[in-house]
């Protein structure tokens, strides 16, 4: 990825936040540069324009709202995301109507962040890839079992077409890589694939976000901006969690469906689009229509072909083939050479229910593989979630109900920081050279679960 896409840049007068977005981006392979004002940013030699802005609102003397207007003054059309250390909101949406891309207080969700800035550098995705980008799409997608090969026949079927499509399932079952893997595959794989997660935008922004706005459409408004359905024009749109649009964004969005034409936030003047669309959600719709919080329209326009995406729970053939891609991803990253896992750590893995799906076993396999010393990964119950360790189906499933995936991913973390920091003898730094993360951003964590004990 880091071949293809400029590099993010990072602006924050903050060391430690500093240090830790941009480890946070190298762990995404991803290329990253980093400045403690705006006016270093602005006077360093560069030899490249990057994809992405990560930029602090308070920084000494120029603001980032300043640099801001200064990139727009220069018509550079650069992707920004905000941080903040106050959970400022009028500045928030200050800054979302004036083009930002996205905002973030902090402390801010690392994985929050990273899938902004992903999406942030669809704006700059290479043309014409062609066949290599619709191989690469389908090779991200892991797995031999009969449940994901009914879903890849079925995405096969689609991508040439130029239908619309909805991916239904839970949270974590890959979903966005159905939708690139359709992209892919399909006539429009050389034009942009522009991801919107709707559920991360705030209600009354999100309309500017699809649609764009006109100068002086409300206030704040001080440029035209161009929505991701504009950025879109000739290739794929895809909205993630569509379930949780507004009722007023479904009409709009309705009308795009129909008439293939919107109009800006403020404009009058219709403004035809060639987009394809492909919406994904883990809520019931048609429960969510019976409740009146989603339209029944829409939801037919969109369900035109449907794709759902079982759980892992459900197709336990492929936690092997899963695991060995994550120990080869994550060793790679972290420059170690485990390549296997054992017997005895493989069938624990193939009996947990895995609530939260592909992503929790991500989460999993890149934390043992942090704090591993052997080529060979293994491990025991003690390092997933207690409540859920069990091999009865019943069982594990009536307590799965009663925790989120955020419970179970921060169990494992607090748990993972208390071992290494028993290991290093509470050495801050040392636990966070072995954890991967900067110094600030173990702090953080610390304080966010107080005082953690050795088991």
């Amino acid at each position: 990825m880091s071949e293809t896409y400029p590099p993010v840049y990072v602006v924050d007068d903050d060391l430690a936040v500093r240090e830790s977005v941009a480890s946070l981006i190298r762990s995404a392979g991803l290329r990253v540069e980093t400045f403690k004002s705006a006016q270093e940013f602005l006077v360093r030699p560069r030899t490249e324009i990057p994809g992405c802005l990560v930029l602090d609102v308070k920084l000494p003397g120029l603001s980032g709202l300043d640099l801001q207007q200064e990139l727009a003054k220069a018509d550079l059309q650069i992707p920004i995301i905000f941080l903040t250390g106050h959970g400022d909101i009028p500045m928030s949406v200050r800054a979302m109507k004036s083009g930002a891309f996205e905002f973030f207080t902090k402390p801010f969700d690392d994985e929050a962040l990273l899938g902004a800035i992903r999406q942030a550098m669809v704006r700059y995705q290479v043309p014409n890839r062609g066949k290599k980008g619709a191989r690469n799409a389908l090779e991200n997608i892991v797995g031999a079992s009969a449940a994901l090969k009914a879903v890849l026949n079925r995405v096969a079927s689609v991508a040439p077409t130029e239908s619309t499509v909805l991916i239904l399932g839970e949270t974590g079952t890959g979903k966005e890589l159905v939708a690139h893997a359709i992209h892919g595959r399909s006539q429009r794989s050389s034009r942009p694939l522009v991801s919107v997660n709707c559920a991360a935008i705030q209600p009354s922004l999100i309309a500017s976000e699809l649609f764009g706005h006109e100068k002086g459409a409300f206030t704040g408004a001080l440029q035209q901006r161009r929505g991701r359905f504009e950025m879109a024009e000739g290739g794929t749109i895809f909205l993630d969690e569509v379930g949780d649009l507004p009722s007023e964004t479904q009409i709009a969005l309705l009308r795009v469906l129909q008439e293939r034409e919107f109009e800006r936030v403020g404009g009058n003047q219709p403004i035809r689009v060639d987009v394809r669309v492909i919406a994904a959600t883990n809520r019931d719709l048609p429960a969510a229509i019976a409740a009146g919080s989603f339209r029944s329209d829409l939801f037919y326009r969109l369900n035109v072909f449907p794709i759902e995406v079982p759980p892992l729970r459900e197709r336990r053939e492929d936690i092997p083939p899963l695991v060995d891609h994550f120990i080869h991803l994550h060793a790679d990253r972290a420059g170690k050479k485990m390549r296997a896992v054992d017997e005895k750590t493989l069938e624990m893995l193939r009996t947990y229910s895995w609530p939260g799906n592909i992503r929790e076993l991500q989460n999993v396999i890149e934390r043992w593989v942090i704090v591993s010393d052997t080529e060979v990964l293994s491990t025991d119950e003690s390092w997933l979630p207690r409540e859920t360790v069990q091999t009865g189906a019943g069982a594990s499933a009536q307590l799965d109900r009663k925790l989120s995936l955020r419970d179970h991913v921060e169990a494992v973390e607090r748990k993972l920081i208390g071992r290494v920091m028993t290991a290093v003898g509470g050495n801050q730094s040392e636990a966070a050279r072995r954890l991967g993360l900067s110094r600030g951003s173990l702090i953080e964590r610390l304080k966010k679960y107080g005082p953690i004990l050795p088991d």
